[in-house]
């Protein structure tokens, strides 16, 4: 049994990957910022600001561009290619994860199609997306859906393949006779934890791909980051991606509170 030192005992399973279960954790974690900040702080008195700003200058542009607004609408052109980008990526591959898990005939016939593409990364298909969309959201969602599909696809496909023969040989005891009944009733519930986790694993990724989304001039938060970074204005470029992790860390935590709800069987 874990003790108190290093344990991962108590607080709301909720937050306990972002360390908000409970005082002792929020503490810990305060004083781990703390540090963190200081050690930042001496290492910019070291530094020309373009190269490392301080935490002081990056809190500065932080207001600065929150209050012009500047802030608020970049985050809302990224979220207008990141939500469906995100969903679309997220069920394609989760459904595609199944599918061929589940039938040796479409594993056989997509395997050397899917070991081709799965390589390639998101960043090589903008120009395909510039083309088959145009610079716009739409074309900064189909390179956030590209990651988002392969996370979820291989998620998926490592849980069905995991389900225990014994499961079936349980349901087919019970009269599961079709392939549809079986997914539905034994594979899919039995496959979950995994097919969660990954949707978890692509949400986060699917923020770091803001960034690359928008590298070719579609606005939002990754454009800002883009730009502040060509001028030198480390300061802002930085606090652009304190907004991303910022967003990630609430995405999250959201869907931590959802996963508890859907995984309520394993408590």
């Amino acid at each position: 049994m874990a003790t108190e030192t290093g344990s991962r005992v108590g607080g709301d399973e909720g937050f306990a990957s972002v360390g908000l279960g409970d005082g002792r954790r929020l503490r810990r974690g305060a004083v781990g910022v703390a540090a963190f900040l200081l050690i930042w702080h001496a290492a910019s008195l070291t530094q020309d600001p373009f190269v490392l700003p301080s935490p002081i200058a990056v809190g500065e542009a932080f207001a600065g561009e929150l209050a012009s607004g500047d802030m608020t609408a970049a985050l809302s052109q990224s979220v207008r290619h990141w939500i469906p980008g995100t969903a679309v990526g997220t069920g394609l591959g989760v459904a595609a994860g199944v599918a061929f898990a589940w039938s040796r005939v479409l594993d056989d016939l997509t395997a050397p199609l899917v070991r081709t593409l799965r390589p390639v990364p998101p960043l090589a298909l903008i120009s395909f997306a510039i083309a088959w969309f145009g610079i716009n959201d739409a074309g900064a969602a189909f390179i956030i859906a590209i990651g988002a599909f392969w996370i979820n696809f291989y998620a998926a496909y490592g849980a069905v393949e995991g389900v225990p023969e014994d499961l079936l040989d349980v349901g087919r005891t019970l009269g599961v006779r079709s392939d549809l009944d079986a997914v539905r009733s034994i594979v899919l519930p039995a496959s979950m934890p995994g097919i969660m986790t990954g949707i978890r694993t692509g949400l986060g990724r699917c923020w770091m791909l803001v960034v690359a989304s928008e590298i070719f001039g579609v606005p939002g938060v990754g454009r800002e980051i883009i730009r502040a970074s060509n001028n030198l204005r480390t300061s802002k470029a930085i606090a652009y991606i304190l907004v991303l992790s910022l967003m990630f860390l609430l995405v999250d935590v959201a869907f931590r509170a959802v996963e508890r709800r859907v995984l309520t069987w394993r408590a």
